[in-house]
């Protein structure tokens, strides 16, 4: 038999059923003092908004993208947020294919518990990167989801290439 070796993931399996953070974590991360963003998973900032590692991914890199404003609401996003939301995608997907070369992406939202919104007041799209074969038998007879790299190696490779000089 083959083992599965991803000692970081014990902090997902402890905490999958406790609250982690209490409020909006789309809005108290970013509040707080830039140098917390590794600790909070944030890659970059803008004017109307910021990206972010998912702490639960889906796949390796998988990023969310999220306006300041405090809404569930898509309607109550200005013209100048819903344009960065989109500038953000289009800087993520760049990112994400210089760093990992995935051979497509995954890009939504969920508006609403519903529709699966894990936080469902504050909207956020998912960019999750992926790879031909990346689907196995592991979700379907182990529920289990096999990611590669852990969260602050991650932070660590795309930092830089969203933080780079002209970009």
């Amino acid at each position: 038999m083959k083992k599965l070796w991803a000692p970081w993931r014990l902090e997902y399996i402890k905490m999958a059923n406790q609250i982690n953070h209490k409020g909006c974590i789309f809005c108290d991360f970013p509040a707080v003092d830039p140098l917390q963003d590794r600790k909070n998973l944030i890659l970059l900032r803008s004017e109307l908004g910021f990206v972010m590692l998912n702490k639960y991914p889906y796949n390796n890199g998988h990023l969310m993208v999220v306006p300041y404003q405090h809404t569930s609401s898509l309607e109550k996003l200005s013209a100048a947020e819903r344009l960065e939301l989109m500038t953000l995608l289009q800087t993520s997907t760049q990112v994400l294919q210089q760093a990992f070369s995935p051979h497509g992406f995954n890009i939504g939202m969920n508006l609403g518990r519903i529709a699966g919104a894990g936080i469902d007041e504050h909207l956020h799209f998912h960019i999750v990167p992926r790879w031909n074969g990346d689907t196995n038998f592991m979700p379907v007879l182990g529920d289990t989801k096999v990611i590669s790299t852990g969260l602050d190696e991650t932070w660590v490779n795309l930092y830089p290439l969203f933080n780079r000089e002209g970009s």
